[in-house]
């Protein structure tokens, strides 16, 4: 399978523009929604959760309580570490799943920490949706409803712009319209169907 990785900071627009491949029939492989899946009530990941800290961690219906476990791993660096720990293989384990499953000319792998979690080695191409850290900035606060520092926060915690820009193999320019974006997503998509082609003519 030919495998596109989709990646960008946060207030980027990456949603926006799976959304467009999507609409051309292409299979998305979310490494957010998978990673949000791993909590899921009855899962193991969420039983080790509740061995180490015990009902706390838990709302009153038994879900995960994801609002504690963030500060929580916020205060303390050894528990985000314990945590990545936990999910990171399970995580990887349902992506390479899914990719395996996905039935369309080509699949996209859509995760923001692609690049810090070394997910480029499961792509063929690294497509980068960037933008400034002003435009970053803005729209997540107006999205988020939340301050500047925190956006701020978010955005230092991840791969800089620069070794995203580093990585890629394409880029996607959204600052403009949705025209715009709209005819970028359409080239790489007829780019990417090509190179699917001479990758399963060639195995």
């Amino acid at each position: 399978m030919f495998v596109v990785g989709v990646t960008g900071g946060i207030g980027s627009g990456k949603t926006t523009v799976t959304n467009l491949f999507q609409q051309h029939g292409i299979v998305i492989v979310d490494a957010d929604v998978i990673a949000r899946h791993i909590m899921d009530k009855g899962g193991e990941a969420l039983r080790a959760v509740v061995q180490r800290y015990g009902d706390k961690a838990l709302l009153d219906d038994g879900n995960l309580n994801r609002a504690w476990l963030r500060e929580r791993i916020f205060k303390h660096p050894e528990d985000k570490q314990w945590l990545n720990d936990l999910s990171h293989p399970l995580i990887r384990d349902q992506i390479l799943s899914q990719l395996q499953q996905a039935k369309s000319d080509y699949v996209i792998l859509s995760a923001p920490l692609l690049i810090e979690n070394r997910l480029t080695k499961l792509c063929d191409r690294v497509l980068v949706v960037d933008v400034s850290e002003a435009t970053q900035l803005e729209r997540t606060q107006q999205r988020d409803d939340v301050s500047e520092d925190q956006v701020q926060a978010i955005i230092n915690a991840q791969a800089s712009r620069e070794q995203r820009l580093q990585a890629a193999d394409n880029i996607i320019h959204n600052e403009g319209d949705e025209a715009e974006l709209t005819s970028q997503v359409e080239t790489l998509h007829e780019l990417y169907l090509r190179l699917a082609l001479v990758k399963q003519s060639t195995h």
